[in-house]
């Protein structure tokens, strides 16, 4: 299994803006639309990645808990579907049912939001403030798939309780660690 770093993106750099499928509702949607009143988390995700079914159940938890205080989740995944097809679309919105998504599963076909937003792996965290701004981006927490160590969110929930909390968030910010993005 490989384990790819995340890229490290500055704190403070505009979201890319995107329009891309979400294969849940078959419709598509824009960076905008999906925005939340107090901050927006965005997450590159796929199907089959081992290190994105290891943490699955907890963004789960984390969306719903989340959401209900102002900070949308979107899920993006941009790997190739043609050596990758269990990361398609319809794979994609059946694995979103069978999970119980709360957050839009977009496809990003072209790969190009995985570009602008300088992703590498899945799972990758971004978290942005009510104005589009980059406070965190990184892990969730030190839990791998294999090392013993639970699945807690630690690090993405006290950003995320940092940004409503308007508190500068001064832990470290580890980078996530997973699959590569299966890039064409």
């Amino acid at each position: 299994m490989a384990r790819t770093p995340s890229n490290m993106s500055p704190l403070g750099t505009n979201a890319p803006q995107f329009r891309l499928l979400d294969t849940i509702s078959g419709d598509f949607k824009t960076l905008e639309q999906l925005q939340g009143t107090s901050g927006t988390l965005v997450m590159f995700i796929c199907n089959h990645c081992p290190f994105v079914i290891h943490v699955n159940k907890m963004l789960v938890e984390l969306a719903n808990s989340y959401q209900k205080v102002g900070i949308n989740c979107v899920a993006i995944s941009s790997n190739d579907i043609i050596n990758y097809p269990q990361d398609g679309p319809d794979e994609m919105k059946k694995n979103a049912i069978e999970l119980n998504y709360s957050f839009p599963y977009l496809y990003d076909e072209t790969q190009e939001i995985a570009k602008a937003y300088d992703a590498a792996c899945t799972p990758d965290f971004f978290l942005f403030d009510e104005s589009l701004k980059l406070v965190y981006r990184g892990q969730m927490d030190d839990s791998r798939p294999g090392n013993g160590i639970s699945v807690n969110a630690k690090d993405l929930k006290h950003a995320m309780d940092c940004l409503l909390q308007k508190k500068v968030n001064t832990w470290p910010q580890k980078p996530s660690i997973g699959c590569n993005i299966k890039w064409k």
